[in-house]
This record gives C-alpha cells, sequence and structure tokens, in this order.
C-alpha cells in the first residue's frame, strides 16, 4: 500500500538519499527543506525512482510554514502516514567563538525543526490516530564532543523530548508512534556548507557511512516503530557503551583527540558560504553525499542485526557458545 511519507532536510544528504529510498517502494514523498535546486533534484529521484514528489520550500525553525507544509501534504494526497524529521544546521567552533544569534539559530532548526515537525505530524495523524514519525538522531545526542556544542545540545534535547513524547502516547493508548534512529559519522555535504571557525577543513569523525545505510535504517525504523530507537553504525552502541560505563575516561579521550579528529589536512578555504542563514543549495545542487566517498562504509553489520534480531542473536550466542568452549578447551591443557 502506498503512504505518503514527509521528509524534513530533504534537499541534501539522510534526507535526500531517505526520499530516494521511500521513492523506490513507491511512496508519495514530501520534501522539506530551504534549498529550491536540491529540491528539485530529490523530487526527480522520486519519480524515477517509481514514487510521486511534492516540494514544498521551508524553514522548519518557522512553525507556521511547517504546518503549512503539511496541510501542503494533507491537501496533495490526503493524508501523512510518516513523517520523519531530518533538517538540521550546526557551527564547527569552540563554544566561545560562537556567537549568542548563531547559537540560538542551530537550536531553532536543529532541535525546534523536529518539534515543529512532530506537531505537525501529531495534528493530521491524531483524527486518525494512526501514523509514525522518525526522528533521524545522533550518536552525539548522548555523547557530546568538543567544537559542536550547539548541534550536540540539541541532539540531546531531541532524545528528552521524543521519550516524553513517547510516554504521553503510551499513556493516552493512541496508535501513532514515534522512533529515533541514532545515526554515525555520515558522508553528507553539511561538511562542505556548515558554518566553520577551525583552520582546517571540518570533516566527520570515522568511521564514516555512506547515507544510503543512513537511509535504510530509516526506512526500516518507519515499518517497524515499536522499538524506542534504533542504533546505526558499529561505533554508534561502541561510543554509547563507552560513555555508560567509562564517561570520565571518554571525556579525556575526546579532549585529546576531539579537535584534530574532526579536521583534514587541508586549510579552511577563506570566505567559504555557509547554511546557516541562507541554503547553499537553492542554486546548485549538491546531492545526498558529502566529498568523503573513499572513506565511506557501504554497508553495517548493526543495521543487519536491527533487520534480524532473531539471528543476531542466534549469531550472538553462537560467539559466545564459542569462547567459552575455547575457554575450556584452554583451561584443560594446563
Amino acid at each position: 500500500m502506498t503512504k505518503t511519507v514527509v521528509i524534513t532536510g530533504a534537499s541534501a544528504g539522510i534526507g535526500r538519499a531517505t526520499a530516494r529510498a521511500f521513492g523506490a517502494r513507491g511512496d508519495d514523498v514530501v520534501l522539506i527543506a530551504r534549498g529550491r535546486a536540491g529540491l528539485d533534484a530529490a523530487a526527480r529521484e522520486v519519480e524515477e525512482a517509481g514514487g510521486r514528489a511534492l516540494v514544498v520550500p521551508t524553514d522548519v525553525a518557522d512553525h507556521r510554514a511547517v504546518e503549512a507544509a503539511a496541510d501542503a501534504a494533507m491537501q496533495a494526497f490526503g493524508r501523512i502516514d510518516v513523517w520523519v524529521n531530518a533538517g538540521f544546521t550546526s557551527v564547527f567552533a569552540p563554544f566561545t567563538d560562537i556567537t549568542a544569534e548563531e547559537y540560538e539559530r542551530v537550536t531553532q532548526v536543529t532541535y525546534l525543526g523536529f518539534v515543529n515537525g512532530t506537531r505537525a505530524a501529531l495534528a493530521h495523524m491524531t483524527p486518525r490516530d494512526t501514523g509514525t514519525i522518525v526522528q533521524v538522531g545522533s550518536a552525539l545526542g548522548a555523547r557530546s564532543i568538543p567544537l559542536q556544542s550547539a548541534y550536540c545540545g540539541a541532539k540531546h534535547a531531541i532524545n528528552g523530548f521524543t521519550s516524553s513524547l513517547r510516554t504521553e502516547l503510551m499513556h493516552q493508548g493512541s496508535g501513532i508512534r514515534i522512533t529515533v534512529v541514532q545515526m554515525p559519522a555520515v558522508n553528507t555535504p553539511q561538511f562542505s556548507w556548515v558554518l566553520s571557525r577551525l583552520p582546517r577543513r571540518p570533516q566527520p569523525v570515522p568511521p564514516i557511512y555512506q547515507p544510503e545505510i543512513a537511509a535504510a535504517a530509516v526506512v526500516q525504523a518507519a515499518d517497524h516503530p515499536g522499538r524506542k530507537q534504533y542504533f546505526v553504525g558499529a561505533s554508534t552502541a561502541a561510543t554509547l557503551v563507552a560513555n555508560k560505563f567509562a564517561p570520565g575516561l571518554l571525556d579525556r579521550y575526546l579532549a585529546r583527540t576531539g579537535f584534530d579528529a574532526q579536521q583534514t589536512d587541508e586549510a579552511e578555504e577563506p570566505g567559504r558560504g555557509d547554511n546557516l542563514w541562507h541554503p547553499m543549495d537553492d542554486d546548485t545542487d549538491h546531492g545526498a553525499h558529502g566529498s568523503f566517498d573513499q572513506e565511506s562504509h557501504r554497508r553495517d553489520p548493526q543495521l543487519w542485526a536491527s533487520r534480524h534480531p532473531a539471528l543476531a542473536a542466534v549469531a550472538a550466542a553462537g560467539a559466545a557458545g564459542g569462547a567459552m568452549a575455547l575457554g575450556v578447551r584452554r583451561r584443560g591443557k594446563r
């Protein structure tokens, strides 16, 4: 059955790859972002993949504009089955080098953009008592790193907001589901257009994954929203485990390595534009991928485990059994 899927941040990166993935299933896809060229290119890809597309240029920081975009989706397709919040912006700089206005802007887009999208989705899902909201989260929403305080703060806020709303929906006995997909470092264009005050070009912290991996996880979460959250990338799971059991040690490690790990060896281009206040893909499409294709993974065992939990459990049990047997044999030889 064809679904109507609304995606914010749909002109590039994870949102763009997710739009293609839903289009390939024949879904109706509503594309929300600021950049017109990116949106138009995304619409063509959705339609070439087999879906129908509706372009609605919108700044997600404006709640009235987001509500109008939701109304446009309803007018075009009659309902909203899935709403994916993926839009964001950021600043790469030490906290003291970020102005109050810049910090506020990142928060408005990256956190309140999700709140605005969720509110608009609920307004149209509640009368039917059905629908799914997928929040594109990040490992940085549980484990902050230096140089991205505004982004990390927003992603933490998304987790808190979503958990609160989930319990309210459960209390109401609602048929609407909400889940979070916690992402690793992903090869998106953001590193070429993010506002940066670093001396060298910003980069995602390896290991890096292609946006199609992230998109597949979003589709999986939309189809199976009963879980509170999904983890993409073994690095995400490892980071969260390390933060749970050794947060102080991780603080010291990130203080020592986190600055260099987020910069390439190339000097930053003086006067390079950024997308904090204005879109960088309004006139030129940048696609879903960033400039780190050679370093990026195209497969993710963690995603496979999410799709096949029973098989993953069997494999884990087998590995544990094998390790125990090996230990027994070793002890027997002593």
